[in-house]
Protein backbone atom coordinates (compact mmCIF):
# COMPACT_ATOMS: atom_id res chain seq x y z
CA UNK A 1 0.00 0.00 0.00
CA UNK A 2 1.49 3.95 -1.21
CA UNK A 3 1.50 5.68 1.87
CA UNK A 4 0.18 9.35 1.12
CA UNK A 5 1.91 12.21 1.49
CA UNK A 6 0.87 15.40 2.95
CA UNK A 7 1.25 18.80 0.82
CA UNK A 8 4.24 19.29 2.67
CA UNK A 9 5.95 16.25 2.28
CA UNK A 10 5.25 16.07 -1.28
CA UNK A 11 6.87 19.69 -1.58
CA UNK A 12 9.60 18.92 0.44
CA UNK A 13 10.36 15.86 -1.56
CA UNK A 14 10.51 17.56 -4.99
CA UNK A 15 12.57 20.33 -3.66
CA UNK A 16 15.46 18.33 -1.75
CA UNK A 17 18.44 17.67 -3.63
CA UNK A 18 16.90 20.47 -6.00
CA UNK A 19 18.05 24.01 -4.36
CA UNK A 20 19.17 24.84 -8.21
CA UNK A 21 16.23 24.67 -9.80
CA UNK A 22 14.90 27.58 -11.69
CA UNK A 23 12.18 29.76 -10.37
CA UNK A 24 9.57 29.24 -12.99
CA UNK A 25 9.98 25.24 -11.75
CA UNK A 26 9.17 26.65 -8.20
CA UNK A 27 6.37 28.42 -8.86
CA UNK A 28 4.98 25.49 -11.21
CA UNK A 29 5.35 22.72 -7.98
CA UNK A 30 3.84 25.93 -5.67
CA UNK A 31 0.59 26.24 -7.66
CA UNK A 32 0.41 22.29 -7.95
CA UNK A 33 0.84 22.13 -4.09
CA UNK A 34 -1.80 24.55 -3.95
CA UNK A 35 -4.05 22.78 -5.81
CA UNK A 36 -3.30 19.55 -4.29
CA UNK A 37 -4.40 21.50 -0.67
CA UNK A 38 -7.00 22.81 -2.58
CA UNK A 39 -8.45 19.36 -3.63
CA UNK A 40 -7.45 17.33 -0.22
CA UNK A 41 -9.49 20.56 1.98
CA UNK A 42 -13.33 20.03 -0.72
CA UNK A 43 -12.30 16.34 -0.01
CA UNK A 44 -12.57 16.73 3.83
CA UNK A 45 -15.14 19.25 3.62
CA UNK A 46 -17.23 16.57 1.81
CA UNK A 47 -16.03 14.02 4.05
CA UNK A 48 -17.82 16.20 6.99
CA UNK A 49 -21.23 16.60 5.41
CA UNK A 50 -21.07 12.96 4.75
CA UNK A 51 -20.37 12.40 8.51
CA UNK A 52 -22.60 14.49 9.82
CA UNK A 53 -25.55 13.50 8.17
CA UNK A 54 -24.91 9.78 8.80
CA UNK A 55 -24.95 10.81 12.86
CA UNK A 56 -28.28 12.41 12.11
CA UNK A 57 -29.54 9.44 10.09
CA UNK A 58 -29.57 11.49 7.53
CA UNK A 59 -29.31 10.27 3.67
CA UNK A 60 -25.81 11.23 1.90
CA UNK A 61 -26.46 10.35 -1.58
CA UNK A 62 -24.70 12.28 -4.88
CA UNK A 63 -27.24 14.99 -5.04
CA UNK A 64 -26.11 16.07 -1.22
CA UNK A 65 -22.68 15.47 -2.72
CA UNK A 66 -22.67 17.83 -5.27
CA UNK A 67 -24.43 20.41 -2.88
CA UNK A 68 -21.78 20.01 -0.62
CA UNK A 69 -19.10 20.60 -3.75
CA UNK A 70 -21.31 23.41 -4.92
CA UNK A 71 -21.29 25.16 -1.28
CA UNK A 72 -17.63 24.32 -0.33
CA UNK A 73 -16.38 26.07 -3.95
CA UNK A 74 -18.80 29.20 -3.35
CA UNK A 75 -16.96 29.64 0.14
CA UNK A 76 -13.62 28.64 -1.08
CA UNK A 77 -13.66 29.88 -4.06
CA UNK A 78 -9.58 28.94 -5.83
CA UNK A 79 -7.82 30.95 -3.10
Amino acid sequence: MEEKLTVVQWLKEKLIGHLDISERYKKELFEQAKEMEFQQRKKDFVNGYKARAKESNLIFDETSEMYAIKLFNETFKSE
